[in-house]
Order: C-alpha cells, then sequence, then structure tokens
C-alpha cells in the first residue's frame, strides 16, 4: 500500500537530492546535468552488480591501459553486436562507463562496437534506433507533414548510446566514433538488417534506407557534435534544442511507487506501453500521479535542454523522407577505414602529440569510474 502523503514527501527529498528542487535561471552546468541523473546512475548500477563482479575478469582483457595504445598503429573495426555471444557482454560493461546512464533505446536496434585491431582492444561503442516519432525542430527542419513521416519514418534512426572509452577518449575517440555513423559500412549494415522488415504497426514491408541519423547531447553543449566536420564533409549538423520536458529526474523506485498508487486508486496502468498508442507510457503514469496527488504537472520540466544534431547519410535525404527520392544517394560516404585514416590524421595523433596523458591511464580506473560515478 502506497501512502499518498510519504509518496509526495519522496517526490519532494528526491528532488531537492537531485538538484531539482528551486528553478535554476542560469545555465546548467555539467556537473548539473550529472547530479541530477545521480540516483538513476545509481539505480542502474545496482541492477548491474552481479554482472560486473561476475564478468569484470573475463571482460577486462578487451579494455586498455594507456600503454596499449600507440596512437600510430590504431586499426580500427566494426562489429555488430551479437545478443548470443561475448559482444554484447563487452557492450554492456561499456555502457556502465557513463556518469549519465545510457538509454535502452526502442523498436529496431543495432548496436555496435568499435574495435582497435592493432591490440584487440574496445575504442568505444554506439548503437543507432528508432526515432522519436514528434521531434519539432528535425520535422521542420524536414518539412514533414504527418502523412510524410508515417510512411518514411523507418528511413530514420536515432544514435542513443555514442561514446568512446578511456584512453582512446582521452584522444578525441568520440569524433571518431560519431564519424563512423556516415560510412558505407553503417549503412549497409542496417539495410541488410532491416529490408525485409515489417512495420509494427501498419504491418507493411517497409524497404528501409537510412538516410538520415539524429542525436541529442548528453550534457548539455557538445564537444563531440559540435562543428563537426572530416574531410571538408558536415558529419554532424546542430538544429536546435530539445524543450526540456523528461522522466529521467523520476528513479525507478519513485516510478513504481507512482504505479502502485494509481493502481491502488483504480487508475487504468496496463496497457498504455504498446508500440504507438500515443504519448509514452511513462510520461502518461507520471502525470496521472503528480494529477492525483494535487502536484503541478510542471515536475515534468526538468529544464535541462539537450542540444539536436542531425546526421545526413543520404546526400539526398530530405527528398527521400519527403517522397520525392525513391533511393538514396550515398555517393559521398566514405568506409570505415578512409574515416578512420582521416580521423587519426585530424584528431588523435594531433591530441596525442600534445598529451601523453593518456599513456598513464589504467583499465583499474575504467572499473572505478564504474563504481563510484
Amino acid at each position: 500500500m502506497v501512502n499518498e502523503l510519504l509518496l509526495i514527501r519522496d517526490l519532494a527529498e528526491h528532488f531537492k537530492i537531485i538538484g531539482l528542487g528551486t528553478k535554476k535561471d542560469d545555465p546548467h552546468s555539467k556537473q548539473d546535468y550529472r547530479q541530477a541523473h545521480s540516483i538513476k546512475r545509481s539505480d542502474n548500477l545496482k541492477k548491474h552488480e552481479k554482472f560486473l563482479e561476475s564478468n569484470w575478469e573475463k571482460l577486462s582483457p578487451f579494455f586498455a591501459n594507456g600503454v596499449d595504445v600507440n596512437p600510430e598503429k590504431i586499426k580500427v573495426r566494426l562489429e555488430v553486436v551479437n545478443t548470443k555471444s561475448i559482444s554484447n557482454d563487452i557492450f554492456r560493461l561499456a555502457t556502465l562507463n557513463w556518469s549519465i546512464p545510457v538509454s535502452q533505446g526502442y523498436g529496431r536496434r543495432i548496436r555496435f562496437l568499435v574495435w582497435d585491431d592493432s591490440n584487440n582492444k574496445v575504442i568505444g561503442i554506439f548503437a543507432l534506433g528508432d526515432a522519436v516519432f514528434n521531434l519539432k525542430v528535425r520535422d521542420d527542419l524536414i518539412k514533414w507533414n504527418s502523412e510524410q513521416r508515417k510512411k518514411t519514418m523507418v528511413n530514420v534512426m536515432d544514435a542513443f548510446i555514442l561514446g568512446a572509452i578511456p584512453p582512446y577518449s582521452n584522444l578525441l575517440g568520440g569524433k571518431l566514433l560519431a564519424s563512423l555513423i556516415k560510412s558505407h559500412e553503417v549503412a549497409s549494415l542496417f539495410r541488410e538488417k532491416y529490408k525485409s522488415s515489417k512495420g509494427i504497426i501498419s504491418n507493411d514491408y517497409k524497404d528501409p534506407y537510412l538516410s538520415l541519423v539524429t542525436v541529442t547531447s548528453a550534457l548539455g553543449r557538445s564537444s563531440i557534435y559540435n562543428r563537426l566536420t572530416l574531410d571538408g564533409d558536415k558529419i554532424f549538423e546542430k538544429i536546435g534544442n530539445t524543450s526540456g520536458y523528461g522522466h529521467f529526474q523520476f528513479s525507478d523506485e519513485l516510478f513504481q511507487q507512482m504505479v502502485l498508487f494509481l493502481n491502488q486508486n483504480n487508475y487504468e496502468t496496463l496497457g498504455l506501453s504498446d508500440f504507438g498508442s500515443g504519448p509514452n507510457w511513462k510520461f502518461r503514469i507520471i502525470r496521472k500521479a503528480l494529477k492525483k496527488l494535487n502536484l503541478n504537472y510542471s515536475l515534468i520540466n526538468h529544464g535541462f535542454t539537450r542540444e539536436v544534431y542531425v546526421s545526413k547519410i543520404a546526400e539526398n535525404a530530405f527528398e527521400m523522407l519527403n517522397g520525392n527520392s525513391k533511393y538514396p544517394d550515398y555517393k559521398n560516404l566514405k568506409t570505415i577505414s578512409e574515416i578512420a585514416d582521416l580521423a587519426k590524421a585530424r584528431w588523435i595523433l594531433p591530441r596525442a602529440q600534445r598529451d601523453y596523458s593518456f599513456k598513464l591511464y589504467t583499465k583499474d580506473l575504467f572499473l572505478k569510474n564504474i563504481k563510484n560515478g
């Protein structure tokens, strides 16, 4: 049984702990973002404690010490994660490195490990998943109407995870990873995986081609995506900001209490999470609970705006998405090898020559960061 007054108290205390108890007029710092996600990160780590304890010894050889990395010899390879292989565990461990818990994505998902074949160590990870259906800055850019969006949304994906692992992150490896999204191999792997897929709602064959990838920054202004160009090509371009609404500020425990609270008050909560049923299920649950508790719906506005970027994988991406072109123009896409060589010359080698600190990194610090945040 969930007590209404205790739930209100718990919500107030929770918001105070994560720094959302009062409204701020000043721009949020990166530390503000981390604090706001701190309880969520703690919840996430608890879920993975047994996995970490059982698998660290087996998986740690795939993560590099600084002395293992020779920037001049880095050789990039892409691997699609297989849920039934060790690649799944390596990817899972890598996701625990970030101070902000990574999303699990939804709908279609294709995950990648990026390897350095010179030493068989993981450079980083990224994953593409179904993009959110409503994103104003993206939809205004494409000039979509609702019918066009329904038909061609299948050609858009969102990079919901992307990041380099230390010591490669110290060498601007995140810029390398972001650039790999706009590659021949990623477009081909997407096509191979989804060319025969059916729409969940329509049950129609969609015949998708990867045309556009969106990404939102994790900590306010992005140092990875901002003005990211390679060999004169814009890899990602900023198109605006999110509105600052979301539900990350509600911990898993609080959310479950809200579900129980609604259930005991005869509010229907089951069946609302079906894909395509309307607004996000968590939003609907939280909105109902706040209303029942006589709390302001503005609590869903956490105030943390995030930058939104797009990458045109196809030169004719907008024509594809507006239904004016049937096939993508991939003539300007580079291969993984070509991108890696350019990224090494542009970012990795100059950073290595300016800053030797990456050599001091040990993977014990990687484990310590996971445990301590």
